[in-house]
Order: C-alpha cells, then structure tokens, then sequence
C-alpha cells in the first residue's frame, strides 16, 4: 500500500503587505508622568521615541482584520483564493476562536461554502517568521495554495505599567503578507529553533499574566548569538549577506537593531528601524515595519530582504524573501 502525497509548486512569494496600528499615540513624556523615566533615558537605551496603543476594549482581532484586508487589496489575490490563514500572537483576547478564525470569518475568505484553514501560532517575537515559514511550507507540499500570515499584538494589555524596564517598550500593531505559488522561490527556508536553558528569559506568566524579561541576557544573546544565527539563514537561502539589501530584524531595541545590523555587514543597507515610532510589538513587529516602509516607498521592489525574530521561549526564526513586485 503506497500512499499519494499532493504535489505542491516550486516556490512561494510575498505577494503583498498591510500593517494598522491603534489611533493612540503614546510619546516619551507621557510616560514620564506614570513612572520614575525620562524622554532622555528612554532614547538613550531603547531609541523609542513613540509607540501607539490599543483603546479600552480593542483588541488583537481589530488590528490583524484591516492588516490583512489591507495586504490583500496589494496583493491582487481575492478572498476566495485564500486556503490558509496563520497568525502569530501571544496576545490573543480568546483561546477559542483563535484569531485566524476571526480574521477569515471577517473578511469572508474561502469559497464553496468552505472557509481557509485557520491556525494561530505562539513563539512571541519570532512568531511571524514561523508563520510564514508553515504557510510557505504548506503551500508548496500542496496543502494550501494563497495563504494571509499576520503578526498582531496587544502588548500594552500584558505590561506592568509601573516597570519602567519592560514598559517603556512595549506598544501594540499589527501586520501581514498575502504568500502565493510562485514558479521559483522567493521565500527561503526558514531556519528556527530555541535556545536551551533561556525559557524564562521573557515571560508573560501567571499570576499576574504581566510581561516580563531579563533584559540583560536577552542582549547578551542578541549581541552574541543573533549574527551567527542570521548568518545561517542566508547561508540557508543560498546567498551571500552581500546579497541582502533590506533588513527587517525584530523591533526589540533600536540598541539591538543597530548592533546586529554591524555584526552582519549591512549598516550600508536598508535597515528597517519602525521601532522609533512604533516600539516593539513582538509578533507584529517584522510585518508592521517591513509594510509601512514598503507602502511609503522606502524599500524596493524585487530585492532580498532578511527577516528575522527572536524573543519568548526562547525562540529565534528567520529566512530570506524577495520584496514583492510592484503592481
């Protein structure tokens, strides 16, 4: 007995991006009136300098639904054609149904009466690379064929607002890539693991359910052990990193973004650095940059971009996509 397994396309592609953000914009001096801070002291070790949050009652489900309608509409895919939707988040207002389910439910995806495989995936900040690796993955073994991968957060409802170390980070976003077949590739392997023994080096845990780091060893292995890691993304891909022209690291810390950016050689590039303006969003924060400076014509189309996360569990993922084409 022989079973038949579905035969996929060669390769899979970013065929276009969205991101939203909350209306509410949040700058360094309003947090020196919430706890013992200062805009210089914030600049000087984070190099934030806004970040936006979610309103009362606004949730991860408000963000993700505009970002994906938003990546659709560049994309030229239509909502019949998706089969699979993946979203990364650890900060989900409902464990069912998950948000992927919320999303296709909103945006009325599928066809025939039968709507897209829907699927939420938690590994923090590294979660959007996750997620477009298994879209990409099941695309290509022929599971699905167009697939919206998200990454959304609401971060601000999971901080301690009276720890300045943790709360002068986080912020809330959203968002997303529209991935079709493609007849060469243009999204690399992704190259994921954890690290052993740094589980609890970001937490978000009972039973105050607050986020929460060890700041100091978390830079410790961003500044150590990230390059060699990026490193074996490109070398995954089959590229060179003076292949690479765009980078879109996780927006930890503009303290981590930059120093990275040098370790790899890539200072000369294109460095995504929404972390000013929008803080770190975990799951979103690759997504959201790499859409807005994408829509606001900053980044080129057609060019190897690194992507690249890191953060809970402890986890690490990345590959290497091609911009998409101008439509």
């Amino acid at each position: 007995m022989k079973l038949t397994l579905a035969q996929g396309p060669a390769g899979t592609e970013i065929a276009g991006l969205g991101h939203a953000q909350p209306v509410r914009v949040m700058d360094n001096h309003e947090l020196e009136g919430m706890m013992d801070t200062s805009d210089e002291w914030i600049r000087q070790r984070t190099g934030i300098v806004t970040r936006r949050i979610v309103a009362e009652g606004e949730t991860v489900v408000d963000l993700a639904v505009p970002a994906a309608r938003m990546a659709l509409a560049d994309s030229g895919v239509g909502a019949a054609d998706i089969d699979l939707v993946v979203v990364a988040t650890t900060t989900a207002a409902e464990r069912s149904p998950n948000t992927a389910g919320r999303i296709a439910a909103a945006l009325g995806l599928g066809r025939d009466g039968r709507g897209p495989a829907i699927m939420d995936v938690n590994t923090a900040c590294s979660g959007f690379e996750y997620a477009l690796g298994v879209a990409d993955q099941a695309i290509r073994t022929g599971s699905a064929t167009h697939a919206i991968v998200v990454g959304a957060e609401t971060l601000s409802t999971v901080t301690d607002w009276t720890d300045r170390a943790t709360a002068v980070l986080t912020a809330d976003g959203a968002g997303a890539a529209v991935v079709r077949p493609s007849e060469t590739p243009r999204i690399g392997p992704v190259v994921w693991g954890s690290e052993r023994g740094m589980a609890d080096a970001v937490t978000i845990s009972p039973p105050l359910g607050r986020f929460s780091q060890n700041g100091r060893e978390v830079l410790r292995w961003a500044l150590t052990r990230a390059p060699e890691r990026a490193r074996e993304v490109v070398a995954r891909a089959g590229l060179e990193l003076d292949d690479i022209q765009v980078l879109a690291a996780h927006q930890a810390n503009l303290r981590i973004i930059e120093p990275l950016a040098e370790a790899l050689g890539l200072t000369d590039r294109i460095v995504i650095t929404d972390v000013t303006e929008s803080g770190n969003t975990s799951a979103a924060s690759v997504p959201l940059g790499l859409s807005k400076w994408w829509h606001s014509g900053r980044i080129p189309a057609d060019v190897p971009a690194l992507l690249f996360g890191f953060g809970g569990g402890f986890t690490y993922a990345g590959m290497v996509a091609m911009t998409p084409r101008r439509n």
